[in-house]
């Protein structure tokens, strides 16, 4: 019987315990770090991060905004957001000459947000000014075609 209580007693601490470990902790603690740590990068690197709303809002602020999608082009065949081009990561190189003015607002997604963030980069090292990441299609809540 002894032996049952303590059993009990050790339960009833340890679940005590984790609540209140759990309580104190942000809700989004998880999510906070990682964020927070592609921000500072992208920051050092020279690009900016954006959310898939902010980024809706700046294309309709700025006609001019230049959307760049770094899939591949059978990616973007299957779906892209409207009045994107088509500029796979890995054709971005130092000596390309690409016909962008340097300081054109440049947004850039792919299909998650690995190689956009790549592309961002790239852009940023070759001298581009105003480039923004806002990670991949999978999170684009908005129109996507396919023409």
């Amino acid at each position: 019987m002894r032996e049952l209580f303590l059993v009990a007693a050790v339960i009833c601490f340890g679940m005590a315990a984790i609540k209140m470990f759990t309580v104190r902790m942000p809700a989004n603690h998880a999510v906070q770090e990682p964020a927070a740590k592609a921000a500072s990068k992208a920051a050092k690197a020279g690009y900016a991060l954006l959310t898939a709303e902010e980024a809706k809002a700046r294309m309709e602020e700025n006609e001019g905004v230049i959307l760049l999608d770094v899939r591949t082009q059978g990616e973007y065949d299957q779906g892209h957001i409207p009045g994107s081009v088509c500029l796979p990561n890995e054709t971005i190189t130092a000596d390309m000459p690409v016909a962008f003015d340097k300081d054109a607002e440049i947004l850039v997604y792919c299909r998650s947000g690995h190689r956009s963030a790549e592309a961002a980069e790239k852009l940023a090292a070759m001298g581009y000014t105003n480039v923004a990441d806002f990670g991949g299609i999978h999170d684009w809540p908005y129109e996507v075609v396919t023409d």
